[in-house]
C-alpha cells in the first residue's frame, strides 16, 4: 500500500483504466516476481519430475558409468548394462562410446537390428565425426552379409578420420573374404600410410605372405608386428601358427611361450598351444595347458570343447560327455560345441543322438559356416547310414552356404562314385572348379610395399635377400625341424634363440609351473581339483577380506 501510494505522489495517472486500477498497478513484490519468472523455464521435459531443473552430471560419471556397464556385460548382465547406457546417451549424446558399448552388447545377444539403430542415432547424434561408430557399424553389416553396406560404412569411417586403422584393417579384411587380395594390400598400406606401424596390418600382410608361399617376408613382417607392440598375442600366436605349418615346432613352441607371457589370460593363447602339443603327441601337455586356460577362463567353452575331444580320444568317451555338457551349459548358442559332440557320438553308433546334437546346432543359425559344416557331418552320418537321399539333400544345403568348400564337394562326388554315378561324380568335380574363386596374387607387389614400410629399401632386400631368385626361394618346399639347427631360419629365428647351436630338449628354459604360480597364482597340482569345483558351481571371483572390507565401506555412486 506504501508503495502504490508513493508512485501515485510521484504523478502517476488514475485514469488509465476504470475499474482495474488494482490490475494496472502491480507492487514491488509482483514486478520482482514477474521479471523472476521470466528468467524460469516453462517446463523441463522428462527432468522435471522431481520439481525443479537437474544438473548435468560430472564427465567422470560417465568414464565410471562405461567400465560398469563393461563390467555387467563380462558377467551377461545386459539388460543392467543397457540401462546405464541409456542414460549416459541421455546426458551425453555427443559422446561416441556409449553407442558403440551398447551396439555391441546388443549384437552379442543377436539383436541386430537394434544395434544397427544405436549406430543409426549414435553417427547422427555426433554428426557423422566419429570413426569408431562407423567402424563398428559396418563390422556388424559385414557379419549380417550386406557386403555393399559394409563397404560404404568402412569408407565413412575414413573418411571422418584416415587415421583410424580399425577402419582400414577391418575393410581389408573384408576384401580378402571377398576374394580381393589387390585391394585389400591396397587399403593395408594406406592404414600403414596414415597411421604409421600397427601389429594387426603388419600380422594381416604376414599372413598373405605366408599363404602365398613366401615364408621369409612373413617372418619379417611378423617381426614387425612384435616389435609395433611385443604385448600382442595374437602376432604371436599366428607367428606360432605359421611355424607349426612349417613344422619348426621348437620354433612354435618358443612363440607360444611369448604369447602367453604377453597376455598370461589370453584363452586363445592357452588353447592353441594345447591343442598343438596334444597334436605332436604331448597329451599330458596338451591337457595341462587346455586345463590351465580353463582355470583362467572358466565361462569359455571352447577349451571344454578342445578338452572332451583329447579326452575322446585318449580317454573316455563318458569324460568327454561330461565336458561337451558342461560346454554346453556355458553358451547354448555356440555351435561348434553342439557338432563336435555329436561327431562323437556318431563315432560310438549313438546315430539318433548324433542327429539330434545336429539339429540343435541347426536351430541355432542356419546360415553361418558352422551351420554349412554341420550340415556336411550330417551327411556323411546319412550316407554311412544308407540314407542318400537325404545325404544328397544334406551336401546341397551345406554348399548352398558355402559354395567353396572343397571337402563337401569331393565327399559328394565319392557319394556318387560309390554308386556307380561317374558321370554325375564327374559333373560335380567340374562344378567345383568351375564356380570356385580363384584367388590370383602375384609377388610384383612386394618391392613396391616394402617403400612404405621403410625408405631404407636396401638394407631391407639384404636383410630378406631379394635378389634374383627370392620368389623361387621362397616358393621351395619347407624345411623339416632341423634345418632351424643348421642356421637355416635366420635372421628372425636369431632372435627367438633357436639356432644357436644348443640342444634345448623341450624347447627352452621357459618353466611354465613357476610361471603359473608366480604370475597367475595358479596351483599346478590343484589344476584337476579347479575342474571339478568349475563342474560343481558358477566360477566366482574370490575377494580378499582388505577389498571385502572397501566395498562394505564404499558409498555407491550412481546417475541422476
Amino acid at each position: 500500500m506504501d508503495v502504490s501510494g508513493e508512485e501515485n505522489d510521484d504523478g502517476s495517472e488514475d485514469g488509465e483504466a476504470e475499474g482495474d486500477d488494482v490490475i494496472s498497478k502491480p507492487s514491488g513484490i509482483d514486478a520482482g516476481l514477474e521479471e523472476f519468472a521470466k528468467k524460469m523455464p516453462l517446463f523441463e521435459p522428462e527432468r522435471g519430475e522431481s520439481g525443479g531443473t537437474l544438473e548435468k552430471p560430472l564427465a567422470v560419471n560417465l568414464d565410471l558409468s562405461l567400465y560398469k556397464a563393461r563390467v555387467l556385460a563380462r558377467k551377461y548382465r545386459y539388460e543392467e548394462a543397457e540401462k546405464i547406457l541409456e542414460k549416459c546417451i541421455y546426458y551425453w549424446p555427443e559422446d561416441g562410446r556409449s553407442y558403440v558399448t551398447l551396439g555391441k552388447i546388443l549384437s552379442k545377444q543377436a539383436k541386430r537390428t537394434e544395434a544397427r539403430a544405436v549406430y543409426e542415432r549414435g553417427c547422427q547424434a555426433t554428426q557423422g565425426e566419429n570413426p569408431y561408430i562407423w567402424q563398428c557399424w559396418a563390422v556388424l553389416e559385414n557379419k549380417m552379409r550386406n557386403i555393399r553396406r559394409a563397404r560404404e560404412l568402412f569408407d565413412a569411417a575414413t573418411v571422418a578420420d584416415k587415421r583410424h586403422i580399425a577402419a582400414w584393417h577391418g575393410w581389408a579384411v573384408l576384401e580378402l573374404k571377398q576374394g580381393n587380395v589387390k585391394k585389400a594390400r591396397h587399403l593395408l598400406a594406406k592404414g600403414l600410410k596414415f597411421c604409421g606401424g600397427n601389429e594387426y596390418v603388419y600380422q594381416t600382410l604376414a599372413l598373405l605372405e605366408a599363404k602365398a608361399n613366401r615364408y621369409e617376408q612373413a617372418r619379417y613382417l611378423f617381426c614387425q608386428a612384435t616389435k609395433c607392440n611385443p604385448k600382442s598375442c595374437a602376432s604371436w600366436l599366428a607367428w606360432a601358427q605359421l611355424e607349426v605349418q612349417q613344422e619348426n615346432n621348437r620354433a612354435a613352441r618358443l612363440l607360444f611361450e611369448k604369447a602367453v607371457q604377453a597376455s598370461p589370460k589370453n584363452r586363445f593363447a592357452w588353447h592353441v598351444w594345447g591343442v598343438f602339443e596334444a597334436n605332436i603327441g604331448n597329451v599330458d601337455m596338451g591337457r595341462k595347458l587346455l586345463k590351465i586356460g580353463h582355470a583362467l577362463n572358466p565361462r569359455d567353452p571352447v577349451l571344454l570343447q578342445s578338452l572332451a575331444l583329447l579326452e575322446y580320444k585318449h580317454s573316455t568317451a563318458n569324460l568327454a560327455r561330461v565336458l561337451f555338457r558342461r560346454a554346453s551349459e556355458l553358451d547354448p548358442r555356440h555351435q561348434p560345441v553342439w557338432i563336435a559332440w555329436g561327431w562323437m557320438e556318431w563315432k560310438e553308433g549313438n546315430i539318433s543322438t548324433a542327429r539330434e546334437l545336429y539339429q540343435r546346432a541347426l536351430s541355432i543359425d542356419s546360415t553361418t559356416e558352422s551351420a554349412a559344416r554341420c550340415l556336411q557331418a550330417w551327411g556323411v552320418l546319412e550316407q554311412r547310414a544308407g540314407n542318400l537321399s537325404a545325404a544328397r539333400r544334406l551336401f546341397r544345403s551345406s554348399l548352398n552356404i558355402n559354395s567353396q568348400s572343397y571337402v563337401t564337394w569331393m565327399t559328394w562326388a565319392a557319394l556318387e562314385e560309390d554308386q556307380g554315378n561317374s558321370v554325375r561324380a564327374e559333373e560335380i568335380r567340374n562344378l567345383y572348379f568351375q564356380q570356385r574363386t580363384e584367388v590370383v596374387d602375384d609377388a610384383s607387389w612386394v618391392t613396391g610395399f616394402l617403400d612404405v614400410i621403410d625408405p631404407a629399401l636396401d638394407s631391407i632386400k639384404r636383410l630378406l635377400n631379394l635378389d634374383q631368385g627370392l620368389i623361387n626361394k621362397a616358393r621351395e618346399p619347407s624345411k623339416d625341424a632341423e634345418s632351424i639347427e643348421d642356421g637355416a631360419e635366420e635372421p628372425f629365428l636369431t632372435t627367438l634363440g633357436l639356432n644357436d647351436g644348443n640342444d634345448i630338449g623341450y624347447g627352452s628354459r621357459f618353466d611354465l609351473n613357476a610361471f603359473i604360480k608366480d604370475k597367475l597364482s595358479l596351483d599346478p597340482s590343484k589344476l584337476d581339483l579347479l575342474m571339478e569345483n568349475s563342474g560343481n558351481s558358477s566360477p566366482k571371483r574370490v575377494t580378499s577380506p582388505r577389498r571385502m572390507w572397501r566395498s562394505q565401506n564404499r558409498t555407491t555412486m550412481t546417475l541422476p
